[in-house]
């Protein structure tokens, strides 16, 4: 993927479809420590243990409409040239946790691309769903909460197409406003 916003939309399907109700999505850009950390939960279904060692062997997925697996192990990569991590947390019935660090300036890190049109893209989709996006940038913070959006809608659902231009537009500014992207 080009992308590490690509990654984000994948590993966030994945939680979808282990049936989770509330995802939250957090990135921490930390220029003084050269790290930029993504971390996406769920209070899905969970996974076995079994299933995070198999999660990333790209030759092994749950999925039964294609038999590889590329989205946890492209991100695993991805993280690991930069000299970073990826770590799964998971119980069977509690959710998941898959945390990437990767080096923030590091010349091979991908960019961290468009999440404007990422989390548009998850709300228009999924409007049952509550999301926290959260992205931390040296000390200041962006935060959208699903939950306190769709309480300020009353009966607008959340993904009618003015609400989304809106939520896209808040966010492109609030990233702005801390200075995170890339």
């Amino acid at each position: 993927m080009l992308e590490l916003s690509l990654n984000i939309l994948d590993i966030v399907e994945n939680s979808i479809r282990a049936n989770a109700k509330l995802i939250r999505i957090e990135i921490i850009e930390d220029r003084a420590n050269d790290s930029l950390k993504i971390e996406i939960s769920d209070n899905g279904d969970g996974i076995s243990e079994e299933y995070i060692e198999e999660a990333l062997n790209p030759f092994y997925t749950s999925k039964t409409v294609r038999r590889v697996g590329l989205g946890l192990p492209l991100l695993s990569h991805a993280a690991g040239i930069t000299g970073g991590s990826l770590s799964i947390e998971s119980k069977k019935g509690n959710g998941t946790k898959v945390t990437a660090v990767f080096g923030h300036s590091h010349i091979d890190r991908q960019p961290l691309g468009d999440m404007e049109i990422t989390i548009a893209t998850l709300l228009s989709a999924n409007p049952e769903i509550d999301f926290i996006y959260s992205h931390f940038n040296d000390g200041r913070v962006f935060v959208l909460d699903t939950r306190e959006v769709k309480d300020e809608l009353d009966d607008i659902p959340i993904n009618h197409p003015k609400v989304i231009q809106f939520l896209k537009k808040n966010i492109g500014d609030g990233l702005k406003e801390i200075g995170a992207g890339s």
